[in-house]
């Protein structure tokens, strides 16, 4: 299991099911009951967070191996990783400043050990994949479930049900809430 100071939560699900669409519901919810959120998302291929002929984009392409862009408003920080292995989610949760968050919420790792909530569309034709992770707390779905799923099931077109499920069921009964 990841070990971390704060909740760890991942929407997992197979691709186009929704998850972001969710997640862009679910995070101003949470913020609207002053949950501080860090967000981490697991990408299938190679990608840039910078444009192509900006300059920060052309100085990492130039050789940079850790790339900060700064301004006022935020920041960020691209390393390459060319030589490694596909990033660890413990490792990746280690970058972020727990101290000034409350949850973090990830979308993907599903075959990483953690607490999930899985969303799935019946009408996509895909296998559950909380009948073999014990991990899964919830199912949000967008039609009934088979009755063996025996996990708490959420509407997955109600993201205001969800956002209440994650701070009764994740955030009030995580350690750090309770001392």
């Amino acid at each position: 299991m990841i070990n971390c100071a704060i909740p760890v939560l991942g929407l997992v699900a197979y691709s186009g099911t929704g998850k972001t669409t969710l997640l862009k519901k679910l995070i101003p919810l949470l913020r609207n009951s002053d949950i501080r959120i860090g967000m981490i998302k697991h990408a299938h291929h190679d990608f840039d967070i910078d444009v192509p002929g900006k300059d920060s984009y052309e100085l990492r392409k130039a050789g940079a191996d850790q790339m900060l862009v700064a301004s006022s408003q935020r920041w960020a920080l691209m390393v390459e990783t060319p030589d490694q292995d596909e990033a660890q989610l413990e490792y990746l949760i280690q970058q972020l400043d727990t101290t000034n968050l409350d949850l973090i919420l990830v979308e993907g790792f599903k075959q990483v050990v953690y607490t999930k909530i899985e969303c799935i569309r019946p009408s996509l034709k895909h296998d559950l994949m909380c009948l073999d992770d014990p991990n899964i707390i919830a199912v949000a779905s967008d039609a009934p479930l088979p009755d063996s799923v025996q996990i708490a099931q959420l509407d997955f077109n109600n993201p205001e049900l969800i956002a209440h499920f994650i701070q009764t069921e994740i955030l009030d009964q995580s350690p750090v809430s309770s001392a």
